[in-house]
């Protein structure tokens, strides 16, 4: 099939690539000229496993092409992805200045009978009013449809989750645009990944409502690990337990610092927004309370450092671990870990951050911070050590040669990182969340 891929982001770009890997010819298409000639030389201007290696050899076969100019996408595809961005607002709904923009655009050069397949996060009825737009602007009229088909990637694993995602949802409202969607993720749903077909409200619903429970499980279990540490108990071993029942399920049960990046609180929030629009006062009173446990969990951070250093943070000096919002990816979009050293930082505390990805976005960011360019360096002459975010290296770091380098060998471990023999054997106080 020929395939358009509007908005090359981190999604649109390991969409295009992963449709061609498939078998379909795509054509990527963005406003910004820079991320178009970056795409264009094969490789991706984000970090994303096993991306770069499936742009190249799609460009190179020539399936895959990018442009910047939309009359050309217009004439060249049948099916026509939409993912741009739609950030949240001050108010929590999704801002979709974009979706509307590259709609426009799009649209005035639909001369054929085709269908628009929306990837973005959007609010219910958004299918709708994209549908009345294009009606308006497209020279085919209502020969072109509006289908909703939302992704579920997860930074670090997206062309995985993009070739062999846990389900496909699509949203239609005729038999020939199911028809289409089917033939396009054909050589996947073949493989066996289910394809879910609904109205396109209900489709449009799927992703809050997913990203809503996920975040719903991060705060439970960081609510009871502020129980276990009032009792004496260990959140890890109850989470290990309540866990194993299938109802339950392990996943999402480590406590720590909390959920961050471009998905979770965004989608939580935009959720509760929508909720309370609709009178929806139950669901609003649940997700407001699961944002509200998850922005304590980095308050919780910042006062267990200070207290570790004696009560006041002013003219310490702190060792970071962990910059990006979760391992495997640069992107630090909501980070805690971030949020929290910005926080120190205003409380006059000097900082320096390791993190084997996010330095340079990190620093981009927030260059009042200090940075260092490997783990050792980051913790040097430290009063004491934050480990926020989990990479697999700080693991084998030898916390008696870490001793020689540190101020003080005390270390706030918000993700379950550090042995806790091994490095107690080396005399380090580590301190945990959700332990007495």
């Amino acid at each position: 099939m020929r395939m358009t891929m509007i908005g090359c982001g981190h999604l649109g770009a390991t969409h295009a690539a992963s449709m061609a890997e498939i078998g379909h010819d795509v054509l990527g298409v963005d406003v910004d000229a820079a991320k178009i000639e970056t795409l264009r030389s094969g490789r991706a201007w984000f970090h994303e496993p096993d991306l770069d290696e499936m742009l190249a050899r799609h460009i190179a076969s020539g399936r895959l092409r990018f442009t910047t100019d939309f009359a050309e996408a217009g004439e060249f595809g049948d099916v026509h992805f939409i993912g741009v961005a739609t950030p949240g607002t001050d108010t929590g709904e999704y801002d979709l200045t974009q979706l509307f923009s590259a709609v426009s655009m799009l649209a005035g050069h639909l001369h054929r009978p085709c269908v628009i397949v929306g990837k973005s996060t959007v609010h219910a009825g958004t299918t709708s009013a994209v549908q009345e737009l294009v009606r308006d602007l497209a020279p085919a009229g209502d020969a072109v449809e509006v289908v909703w088909n939302p992704e579920f990637l997860r930074e670090g694993h997206a062309v995985q989750d993009t070739l062999r995602p846990d389900r496909i949802v699509i949203g239609v409202t005729s038999a020939e645009a199911e028809r289409i969607i089917r033939e396009a993720y054909a050589p996947i749903t073949d493989a066996g990944v289910p394809l879910v077909v609904t109205d396109p409200v209900t489709c449009e619903l799927v992703k809050g409502s997913a990203n809503a429970f996920l975040a719903m499980k991060i705060s439970f279990i960081n609510a009871m690990g502020d129980l276990c540490e009032a009792a004496g108990g260990d959140v890890r071993l109850l989470a290990d337990a309540i866990g194993l029942d299938p109802r339950i399920g392990r996943a999402f049960l480590d406590a720590g610092l909390g959920y961050g990046g471009g998905c979770l609180p965004k989608d939580g929030r935009a959720f509760a927004a929508r909720a309370r629009d609709l009178g929806a006062d139950g669901a609003v009173a649940l997700l407001s309370v699961v944002d509200d446990i998850n922005a304590a969990r980095r308050t919780r951070v910042v006062d267990l450092t200070t207290k570790a250093v004696g009560g006041d943070v002013a003219g310490t000096r702190i060792g970071v671990w962990g910059a990006a919002f979760k391992v495997g990816t640069d992107d630090i979009r909501d980070s805690p870990a971030l949020d929290v050293a910005t926080r120190l930082h205003a409380a006059g505390a000097a900082l320096t951050i390791y993190d084997p990805m996010a330095i340079d976005t990190a620093r981009a960011a927030h260059p009042e911070l200090g940075y260092a360019q490997d783990p050792i360096a980051a913790a040097r002459d430290a009063d004491v050590l934050l480990v926020m975010t989990g990479w697999p290296e700080f693991r084998a770091i030898n916390p008696q040669e870490l001793g020689e380098v540190v101020a003080r060998r005390v270390a706030i471990d918000t993700r379950a990182v550090l042995h806790d023999d091994w490095w107690a054997g080396a005399d380090w106080t580590i301190h945990r969340l959700g332990r007495g």
